[in-house]
């Protein structure tokens, strides 16, 4: 009689890796499509609409023409550069609240629910190596996807902020451009972490995780517009609301393994 060999500490790892990433495909998906759909209108502002409204602007300087009369020169609410910018800078700069929905959800609530963490608990990975493979394999996209758009976001805004009426002050210019916004990422993420191992069911977990990070983000709207008394330019205090935010997120995810340690001594 024969037995199989032992499983690698190494194997185990890679294979709970594998079936964590085959489980939030989708949601891998879905965040990559939002990325690149962001990104690819940002570039069709820059590269195509606000070239074609100049070219109007600078017709109609001239022209006695009725705005109508040029083909794409009329005005729709729905195309406008500024009202598109502007639509893209608020679901940039709320884009957290979905990461916390998920995470809270999906990526921990489920698991807990189902069963399927503690099974894991009892093979070969403890409960805080759990947590933090998943939080990891969630924080590398959300951070690589959140800095694209940043970047992407910003150098638009650089580039047309003669056209665009929106200030660097404004939310959804402020958030959008800068660190600030993988920062918020991760605050969403480490919420849901939190919401999901306090609550450990699906649906409470995505509702409390989608709240606390919502009335978050708006109380941090207040808390960051005092800095620009005494701090003074863009980075200064992109880079003072980042850490903030930071430090927040990094709270929620002491608290998540904190509590997940309590649960399972």
């Amino acid at each position: 009689m024969t037995t199989a060999p032992p499983t690698a500490p190494g194997s185990a790892s890679a294979a709970a890796y594998r079936s964590l990433r085959r489980l939030h495909r989708p949601a891998l998906l879905v965040w990559a499509a939002f990325a690149l759909l962001v990104t690819g209108w940002l570039l069709w502002l820059h590269l195509s609409k606000v070239p074609a409204e100049r070219d109007c602007r600078g017709f109609f300087r001239y022209s006695p023409m009725a705005a109508d009369s040029l083909p794409g020169c009329g005005y729709s609410a729905f195309t406008d550069a500024n009202n598109v910018f502007n639509f893209l800078g608020e679901a940039i700069s709320y884009s957290c609240v979905a990461v916390a929905a998920w995470a809270g959800g999906a990526l921990i609530g489920r698991e807990l629910e189902s069963g399927t963490a503690r099974l894991a608990w009892t093979q070969s990975v403890s409960p805080a190596r759990w947590l933090a493979g998943r939080l990891t394999a969630a924080a590398l996209p959300l951070v690589a996807g959140g800095g694209l758009l940043a970047l992407v976001f910003g150098w638009a805004w650089s580039s047309d902020q003669d056209w665009l009426v929106s200030n660097w002050t404004y939310d959804r210019v402020f958030v959008a451009r800068g660190p600030l916004l993988p920062a918020l990422l991760l605050l969403g993420l480490a919420v849901g972490a939190l919401a999901g191992i306090a609550l450990r069911r699906t649906l409470p977990a995505l509702g409390a995780a989608a709240a606390v990070t919502l009335l978050t983000r708006l109380y941090l709207r207040e808390a960051w517009l005092p800095l620009h008394g005494p701090l003074h330019g863009f980075w200064a205090v992109q880079l003072s609301a980042t850490a903030m935010v930071l430090v927040l997120a990094a709270a929620a995810a002491f608290g998540a393994f904190w509590v997940l340690r309590r649960r399972t001594r």
